[in-house]
């Protein structure tokens, strides 16, 4: 019974292990069955008739005209130029061919490939990958752009000078979640000025915004929210700016030492206190942002250096690039190296700013003595190649920084968010910090001539990075959503196109360039296609008959030029007359076909095939055999036709497309000219 029921276990077993055997060889398997199917063409081809359709076919090209030709390759451009435009729009909008994603998705697993949603590897990550992804999550995280401009004194001023949007749906969108987390809180319902300026922050108008401002602060003067929204929005110079928002510090001082005091009484307490902690910060940053539009750069300096005191755990925020930049406009390059060596920690997260504030730093000390002829000679200076490997970090971390430095690309106004690594930040720091580049003689240049060494260190395809993690593929899609629909978006690392659309252009050129030369020069691509055309017999044809049959055999055929004086009709009532004779005599015939000649007359070509074809169903009717004398006359046998028509044939052949040059070239030159190149 053990025995018997292991045997019964070992034959469903056997179903699975064939299956996998199947899978894993079905490549072979397939060409096992196409190597049979060719096996068994050639060994029926006698029965099938293959030959005969063969030269039928043949027959058929060999009487079309040109016309049909233009036809078939203006039609084929046609569709190739249709399937190329179709997979042009598929690329730019998805990034892959439509043709390679069938192919993957749908043909790959029938030929043998592996289905990559089949094994459970594909379901359950491993713990590097999801590291991995984490990784890039908060690599495409947006964040709040620290230099922001001024929507009223700054963006709004833009908008009327040029007519154009500075600023998208899903930026500002994403500027009235931030107002809404950090000026309001659950206690604003207790109190009626803050009340009208929590629904102040959800309205989608400007307009509606500062008329809901305008109602807090006639509910109650002491409302920093309501200066705060007037300041950003209604202000349309940057002094304007400067005045509320001094009032608006008034207020939010007041109202955080107060709330300073109870914030420990309850949840609610400690909430408030929190938002006008934000309000605070966020009325001091602004003013330093003015002073340093206005010129006030010191004061600018001193009121970020406060704050960066007085809320140390606020560094998320990004203050020190405020402080980079107004340090950078100071020249105080001693004071931007101690930032940096405070913020350009492996903790924290990296940014544009830091990543060039440092390699301007390094560049700056070697970039006026710099020259790529006398590096190239002596080779790089210790100095110098620290210069170079902070410019590739740089350019590691964001690529897109250098055209825009470098002029190569069209600044435009930045937004109010950015997404670090992505075109966004490129943008932001380079509207601020391309004056601080021009300052230092020789840093463009240096910048210039080493930025692009940085894509040969780094690894392609870009799976692994060399100082930084990989470079997130989501920021093209997320600089689209943050940058205005006029600018041309970045794109790193650069699409490379298809296969498929490379071979689909040069089909739908290809075909394009033969249905106009066949237009042009009907005559020459007739031979050319006639040359390709003509059957060439490369094995024996078979026998009419068999050679060891002694019975009576008949061979008889139409004449070349029979056709030509007798019509068709009479020509088929002399066969089946001819026919019974034949049967009578228990005779076995063979009648071979009129030899299709090369003709100049297009009727007489096509009575000779007319010919044929029906000679060819009459003898099968009738049970005779039936012999292609084009096949044999061209077969080097018996009944071959003259070496020396073939050698005539041939040069024929081979020279009426260079005769037919030489004719359009003698009509084009003058007549002298051509006299003279023929006599030499």
């Amino acid at each position: 019974m053990a025995e018997s029921a292991g045997v019964g276990a070992s034959r469903p077993a056997l179903l699975p292990r064939m299956k996998g055997w199947l899978c894993r060889h079905r490549v072979y398997v397939w060409l096992l069955l196409l190597v049979g199917a060719l096996l068994l063409l050639y060994h029926f081809r006698a029965a099938l008739r293959l030959y005969e359709a063969a030269v039928t076919v043949t027959g058929f090209i060999n009487t079309l005209t040109p016309k049909f030709y233009v036809a078939l390759t203006g039609t084929s451009s046609l569709i190739s130029g249709l399937i190329l435009i179709f997979e042009w729009c598929y690329f730019r909008k998805y990034g892959t061919s439509f043709i390679e994603q069938v192919s993957v998705n749908h043909l790959r697993p029938l030929m043998g490939g592996i289905d990559p949603g089949a094994s459970a590897e594909g379901f359950f990550p491993t713990s590097g990958d999801n590291e991995a992804s984490r990784q890039t999550l908060s690599e495409c995280k947006v964040w709040r752009n620290p230099l922001n401009l001024f929507r009223g004194a700054e963006y709004n001023r833009y908008t009327w000078v040029t007519g154009k949007e500075p600023l998208t749906y899903y930026d500002m969108n994403l500027s009235a979640q931030d107002h809404q987390t950090f000026f309001t809180c659950d206690t604003d319902s207790l109190r009626p000025s803050d009340a009208v300026m929590q629904k102040a922050w959800r309205e989608r108008s400007p307009q509606s915004r500062v008329k809901a401002a305008y109602q807090a602060l006639e509910v109650s003067n002491d409302c920093a929210t309501a200066y705060i929204l007037l300041a950003e929005e209604e202000a349309t110079t940057i002094s304007d700016a400067e005045r509320l928002f001094q009032q608006a510090l008034k207020v939010a001082e007041s109202a955080y030492k107060k709330s300073q005091q109870t914030q420990h009484l309850s949840s609610q307490h400690e909430a408030h206190y929190k938002r006008d902690m934000n309000v605070l910060v966020y009325t001091k940053r602004r003013l330093a942002m003015c002073a340093r539009k206005l010129g006030r750069i010191r004061e600018a300096v001193k009121i970020m250096r406060d704050l960066m005191k007085e809320f140390p755990l606020l560094s998320m925020v990004n203050i020190h690039e405020n402080l980079l930049e107004s340090l950078l406009e100071l020249q105080a390059y001693a004071d931007v190296q101690a930032v940096l060596a405070k913020y350009d920690d492996i903790s924290l997260p990296k940014s544009a700013t830091i990543c060039y504030t440092a390699a301007l730093l390094k560049a700056r000390a070697v970039s006026d003595r710099f020259s790529p002829e006398t590096a190239s000679r002596r080779g790089l200076s210790t100095a110098e190649m620290n210069a170079v490997e902070a410019i590739h970090r740089a350019v590691e971390f964001n690529p897109h920084v250098p055209k825009y430095l470098l002029e190569m690309k069209s600044l435009i106004m930045p937004p109010e968010h950015i997404l670090k690594r992505g075109d966004s930040e490129a943008v932001a720091y380079a509207f601020f910090h391309l004056q601080h580049w021009k300052r230092v003689e020789g840093a463009l240049n240096l910048l210039h001539c080493t930025w692009e060494g940085t894509f040969r260190i780094l690894p392609y395809p870009l799976e692994k990075g060399h100082l930084f993690y990989p470079y997130p593929g989501c920021t093209e899609n997320a600089d689209r959503e943050l940058l205005p629909a006029f600018h041309e978006v970045s794109v790193y690392p650069k699409k490379e196109l298809p296969f498929f659309i490379h071979f689909t252009a040069g089909l739908c050129s290809f075909t394009a360039m033969l249905a106009l030369l066949t237009h042009q020069f009907p005559e020459l691509m007739g031979v050319f296609v006639k040359a390709v055309h003509k059957p060439k017999m490369s094995v024996r044809p078979s026998r009419p008959f068999s050679s060891t049959d002694n019975s009576p055999f008949l061979y008889t055929h139409v004449g070349i030029n029979d056709h030509t004086k007798t019509d068709l009709a009479t020509i088929c009532k002399d066969f089946d007359d001819l026919g019974r004779k034949v049967k009578e005599l228990g005779a076995r015939a063979v009648f071979p076909s009129i030899l299709p000649v090369d003709a100049n007359e297009r009727g007489r070509w096509n009575r000779i095939l007319e010919m044929n074809n029906w000679l060819y169903r009459w003898c099968h009717e009738r049970g005779f055999g039936f012999l292609d004398h084009d096949v044999n006359y061209q077969y080097d046998g018996l009944l071959t036709r003259h070496s020396c028509t073939l050698q005539r044939q041939f040069f024929v052949t081979l020279l009426t497309p260079f005769t037919f040059l030489l004719e359009k070239i003698e009509s084009i030159m003058p007549s002298s000219l051509w006299h003279q190149l023929t006599r030499m």
